[in-house]
Formats: structure tokens, C-alpha cells, sequence
């Protein structure tokens, strides 16, 4: 399935054969090393092939299984993180995603176990967040700065990248998004790029906001199907792990999976909720269905 790197037009439909590929995404091998890499606008960026982070907040990525919650990177309601984090615990979630505020990670980890990860897109707001808690650091989460008209180039998203490791080392897990402006080649490029530069995780992204032509799970479908194609692109290129956000759902949290994703991350689908209750239900839901489509592709590989 080929998707507008744009994001789909209002006509477009999705059906059943056109998504079919995803259920046998699994079977995708991954595509032969490069010999060499062309840093983009002929930046050299260090060489990491592959990640060699152990910390334990990457093993639900190692077992394809990670589920972050995400409250968003401009959103600092306290009440309203307060309630996003307590669902995440609760709910069986494996991350955090809140934005780069020091008093916000304190409440988060007051709040439960699940560990923290803060998104910014300046390196240098990292740095309190971290002293006051957070396990991990992205970049990324683009979407409020599209609504603004602001865009990320590959070569700013790589030049962060580089920075943050030069500000922290290799010990701090780093997840970085790879933004759905990018033509889909590029996209496969800079994540290579980036997984080179030591980014531990990449996230794919598709386009804010969606206007599916349907209602229902055939909206679902439509609304995720750039990051899909995203994941399912990026995640033969590179050795690190992927994980599928934008758009993501209880309906297409295991196409995300079986499109090679090593986990999703959720946001409108929770956080735009009204209640608590309605929160945690959420996250149960998506939690239960990645469980399931794992479990298939495990019982599959035996």
C-alpha cells in the first residue's frame, strides 16, 4: 500500500485487501546493512549501528510490546496529566509521555511506577527534567508546532539528535520522531541516520489532523495508515526499534505490531477523553489488544 507522504486525501478509502498486507507484515525481513551512509547535507554523524542501551526501560521494545501513553508536549494541566498518568499505571501501560516540565515528572512518578519519559524539541529543557526524574527523553511530538505552521527538516531533526547525546552520553534512553512531512524515502533515510547518531527508539508519526472519509473501524484504519506505512517502511531499514504513534487505537494498536512496530504510542485516544474511568478503559483495551496480536505472533514463530 503506497500512502501520500502529504497524508491521504478525503477520498480515500481503505479497505480490507488494501490493508491485508499488515496481517503478514511479520514475515517482512529485514533489508541487508548499507555498505555506506550519506549523512544528510553531508553531516557525519557518530557511528552506533545498533543501540547497546541496556536499560530496562527499552525491554518492552526488545519484546514488542511497549505501550506509551502520551498527555502531550504543550500540556501542562496538572489535573489533566495527573489523570493521563494515573490511567497509563493503571491500565498496563509501559511508558509515559509527558511534556519537559521538572514539577510534572515529580508528580508523574509520585503517581505509580510506570517510568517517564519527557518530549521537548530543545535539548536544553532536558536537562531539569531529567535531574528531576525522567527515565527517557524524545524528540519529538510534533503535532501542536504543525498547527502553527512550524516544520522540522531532517537535517534539524538529526542536529538535535546529535546534541542530545553530547549533552547526556549513551546512558539516557532517547526516542526520536521522525516527521510525517518527509517524503517516505527520506523518512527510511534520516531514521537510518538517526539510528546511526545513537537514538535508541524511532517514532513514526502521520499527518494532524486526519479527516477519515468514513466513521467507524474503517476511520480508524484511515487515520493510521501514514504512520503504518511509516513503521512498516522504517522498521525493515533500521535494527533499533520503531514504535507507531498518530492515530493509533485499540483497532490499529496490532496492525502497528504486526506492521514490524515494537510498540505504540497513544495520545488523542486517551487523553482526549472526559473521565478517569473512560482514561483506564482506553488504555486496558489497547493493552489487551496488542496482548492478543503478540501472543499470535508468537504461537506463529513456534
Amino acid at each position: 500500500v503506497e500512502v501520500d507522504s502529504r497524508g491521504p486525501p478525503e477520498s480515500m478509502r481503505v479497505s480490507v485487501l488494501s490493508l491485508a498486507f499488515l496481517g503478514g507484515a511479520a514475515a517482512f525481513a529485514p533489508l541487508p546493512a548499507p555498505t555506506s551512509r550519506v549523512s544528510i547535507a553531508g553531516r557525519v554523524a557518530p557511528t552506533c549501528a545498533v543501540s547497546q542501551n541496556a536499560s530496562p526501560i527499552l525491554q518492552p521494545f526488545q519484546e514488542r510490546r511497549a505501550l506509551k501513553v502520551i498527555s502531550g508536549l504543550h500540556n501542562f494541566d496538572e489535573k489533566l496529566v495527573k489523570s493521563v498518568v494515573g490511567a497509563a499505571n493503571a491500565g498496563g501501560a509501559t511508558l509515559v509521555d509527558i511534556a519537559c516540565h521538572p514539577d510534572l515528572v515529580k508528580l508523574a512518578r509520585s503517581l505509580g511506577n510506570v517510568p517517564v519519559c519527557v518530549s521537548a524539541v530543545e535539548p536544553e529543557k532536558f536537562v531539569a527534567a531529567v535531574r528531576a526524574g525522567a527515565d527517557m527523553v524524545e524528540l519529538g511530538n510534533y503535532d501542536s508546532f504543525y498547527l502553527e505552521g512550524r516544520v522540522f527538516s531532517a537535517e534539524e531533526v538529526l542536529a538535535l539528535t546529535v546534541e542530545t547525546r553530547e549533552r547526556f552520553g549513551d546512558s539516557l534512553p532517547l526516542s526520536v520522531t521522525i516527521p510525517h512531512t518527509l517524503p517516505l524515502d527520506e523518512q527510511v533515510a534520516l531514521a537510518m541516520e538517526l539510528e546511526r547518531a545513537g537514538a535508541d527508539v524511532i517514532q513514526t508519526e502521520g499527518g494532524m489532523p486526519m479527516k477519515p472519509s468514513a466513521g467507524g473501524i474503517q476511520g480508524l484504519i484511515e487515520k493510521a495508515a501514514p504512520t503504518l506505512a511509516a513503521t512498516a517502511a522504517i522498521s525493515r531499514a533500521v535494527q533499533i526499534p520503531v514504535m507507531a504513534a498518530s492515530g493509533i487505537s485499540a483497532i490499529t494498536a496490532p496492525l502497528a505490531l504486526a506492521a514490524g512496530a515494537s510498540g505504540v504510542g497513544v495520545g488523542s485516544a486517551i487523553n482526549k477523553l472526559n473521565s478517569d474511568i473512560a482514561m483506564l478503559a482506553a488504555v486496558r483495551q489497547i493493552n489487551e489488544a496488542m496482548s492478543v496480536e503478540s501472543a499470535r505472533v508468537r504461537s506463529r514463530a513456534y
